[in-house]
């Protein structure tokens, strides 16, 4: 019969499922934590910003967009990859 008290005092913890925490993900070089998608947006953002200044600065000295698009898709990998 004490055994019966004895687990009825025990507070049960409901959130508890018996598994360690997750490990926290490596972090890259970008000085905020970010997923997948956080770096997707942010390779979008800087594509479209290199855009514009590409349009407005150096395609009128004659080097095409497509230059301005490589780099930007180069480095857009690079960041999905390890930021």
């Amino acid at each position: 019969m004490a055994s019966k008290i004895e687990n009825i005092e025990k507070p049960i913890d409901i959130l508890d499922d018996g598994k360690a925490p997750p490990i926290a993900e490596k972090s890259g070089f970008l000085p905020i934590e970010t997923n997948w998608f956080d770096r997707l947006f942010i390779s979008v953002v800087i594509w479209v910003a290199m855009s514009l200044l590409w349009f407005r600065f150096v395609e009128p000295m004659g080097l095409s967009i497509w230059i301005s698009n490589v780099i930007a898709l180069t480095l857009a990998t690079f960041i999905i990859a390890k930021g």
